[in-house]
């Protein structure tokens, strides 16, 4: 733990491994980071032809509403995905020098936190073409962001550990992220389900993020001090739990990377 928190000792390399990600991610690509705008504004264009017939009339403003769930779950699902790689891509790194291992997660998170940014302004450009009203609790933002990044750090150092040791975590993760979003509620409201069925999608802490993320931006309104507690000690307990998985296991990467 203390290893972890000594991480900014090391600020440098991390912002280089960053701007690597980032150019590895865009390399040869004409419009370069400019597609962290439009992959989204494109994604939510197809994603209102299909479901908007079937949600309009129960969702306000559904295109905003699936761009708030889709920005954070998109980084959720990324952040891991690329970082449950880490360790093993920098396999030949770690045999040659000492890195705190930590960074090599953590860039990853970083990155897929940046081009999130980006994605921002697609979010902008979705609430100026409908018109939504704008709230002054639109300053709260970064706190739903700050959630979804300290829970995606504690997940990716937890998945990137265990994925050195068992690769086939790697591909039954994009079979669980699937099953995942459909108990999200990105596209559809909570409501539609069956109440019997609604505490599922209540101990999703994905959902929580999200649902937080929309009563900022959709309706206004300053989530409950209950709510913000919950999600920030869910965020804190899951980046222990990655640290302790994290600590327990690193000793042992270089044997089988």
């Amino acid at each position: 733990m203390l290893e972890f928190l000594q991480i900014l000792k090391y600020k440098y390399l991390l912002s280089e491994l960053v701007k690597r990600d980032i150019k590895i991610k865009y390399r040869r690509s004409v419009l370069g980071m400019f597609w962290s705008v439009l992959n989204p504004l494109f994604f939510i264009a197809i994603t209102y032809v299909v479901f908007s017939t079937i949600f309009k009339s129960s969702i306000k403003n559904f295109p905003l509403y699936a761009m708030t769930g889709q920005l954070i779950y998109s980084f959720f699902v990324e952040s891991t995905t690329v970082a449950m790689t880490s360790i093993i891509g920098n396999g030949s790194l770690i045999k040659k020098v000492y890195i705190p291992k930590y960074v090599f997660p953590l860039s990853r998170v970083l990155s897929s936190f940046v081009n999130t940014g980006f994605s921002l302004i697609a979010l902008l450009i979705v609430i100026i073409i409908t018109r939504a009203e704008i709230y002054w609790t639109y300053i709260l933002i970064p706190i739903p962001f700050i959630f979804i990044f300290i829970f995606s750090v504690g997940v990716s150092l937890i998945l990137s550990s265990l994925a050195v040791f068992f690769r086939d975590i790697i591909h039954l993760y994009s079979v669980f992220t699937t099953m995942l979003a459909y108990l999200t509620a990105i596209y559809y409201p909570i409501t539609i389900i069956p109440i019997n069925l609604q505490k599922y999608f209540l101990i999703n802490p994905i959902y929580r993020f999200i649902n937080y993320f929309r009563e900022i931006i959709l309706y206004g309104r300053v989530p409950s001090i209950s709510e913000t507690l919950l999600c920030f000690v869910i965020s804190l307990v899951t980046l222990i739990i990655g640290i302790y998985v994290f600590e327990r296991k690193e000793n042992e990467f270089i044997l089988f990377v």
